[in-house]
Parts: C-alpha cells; structure tokens; sequence
C-alpha cells in the first residue's frame, strides 16, 4: 500500500523529506509524468535513490504525498486547515459559488494542475494509487460538500429527498470534466453557472 512507505519521523530528516517532495512537484512541471523518474527525483533533491525507495514504493506513490503536503501548506498560509468547512452564511448559492471559484483556482494554476493531472492518470491504470489518490484527496472535499448540502436540507434550501452525494456530483462533476477534457474555458462564470444550474434542480418543490 502507498501509505505504508510513508516514513517513520524518527528515522527520516525533514529537511530531505520536504526536498523529495518539492523536487517531485518541481520535476513533474518541467517534464510530465511519463518521464519523471526516482533517480530524477533523488538528483533534484540531492538525496540517494535508496533513500526515495527505503520511504516510497514509486514515483507515484513520492508526487501522491507531495500534493498532499502541497494542499495542506496553501491551507496553513491561507490561515485555515486541509479539514476547513465550506462556509455556513445561510446562502447556499454564494457559498458554493465561492468554493466552486477557489477550485477553478486551483485546476488552473500549474502547481496544481499538472500534479492531480498526473495522479489522475496514473489512478485510472494503477488500482492502488487510485484508491488512494481517491481516499486522501478527493473525499475529503466531497465529504465537504455533503455536509454542506445537508445543513442546506435542514434549512429547507434543499429538496429533502436529495441525496447529497448525489448532489454534489451535479456541482464537481461537470466542473471536473471540463478541466479533465478541456472541453470548455474554465472560468468563475462557469462555476457560477454550474452552481445556479444545479441549485434549480435540487430546490424544493
């Protein structure tokens, strides 16, 4: 399992660990996922290639925990934490606007884009490093907006029978496909369009 190589603090020095996992993020950008490599990692950080595989199985498994540090230092600097709620202000259009807008963001900016676009590719063949890409960082998220969508049905906002891990598919689904495809610009008017679309279903009637 990915986690599993994840090393023990005790016997690993921080300073190289951070060097591993900025220098996977790094090299990523510059050549793609298909040609990055360990020993580019391990050269990049200034650290052996035993020392990459004594913590991770694989490249994926090294770039799968530097995009999890990744999100979880833009959380700190923005003064909040990777577990932060999407805001509760009893408008539940603006409030999904406002999250939708941060993750078109986020898809469009490099540091993110070409990492989760790598993971996701890499999910699709490798069951394992799916899961887990899965598991740590798209349920968290997900786990957000239901709770969201829940205390909206409580409000009387949404259609009680609404299931809202269904819901919330009408919201990121057609935002992920977009960016996923290229299908179409990715821009706030969009996520804002995603948001009212959605919203017109999932009212009470």
């Amino acid at each position: 399992m990915v986690d599993k190589a994840v090393p023990d603090a005790t016997r690993r020095s921080q300073r190289s660990h951070r060097a591993i996992l900025d220098a996977a993020l790094e090299l990523v950008g510059e050549m793609g996922y298909p040609r990055l490599t360990v020993e580019a990692i391990a050269a990049r950080a200034g650290v052996g290639k035993q020392t990459i595989y004594r913590w991770w199985p694989s490249k994926a498994a090294v770039l799968l925990d530097a995009f999890v540090a990744l999100g979880e230092r833009a959380a700190r600097e923005a003064g909040g934490d990777a577990a932060s709620e999407i805001p509760d202000t009893g408008d539940l259009a603006a409030d999904l606007k406002r999250v939708l807008r941060a993750t078109v963001d986020e898809l469009t900016s490099p540091a993110y884009d070409l990492p989760i676009r790598a993971l996701t590719a890499e999910g699709v063949i490798n069951a394992e490093v799916g899961a887990e890409f899965v598991s740590r960082i798209l349920e968290p998220g997900l786990r957000l907006y239901a709770t969201r969508l829940t205390a909206a049905q409580e409000a009387g906002q949404v259609a009680a029978d609404i299931d809202p891990r269904i819901a919330l598919e009408l919201l990121v689904g057609p935002l992920t496909h977009r960016w996923l495809l290229r299908t179409g610009p990715l821009t706030h008017a969009y996520a804002d369009a995603l948001v009212e679309t959605a919203l017109r279903g999932l009212s009470p009637r």
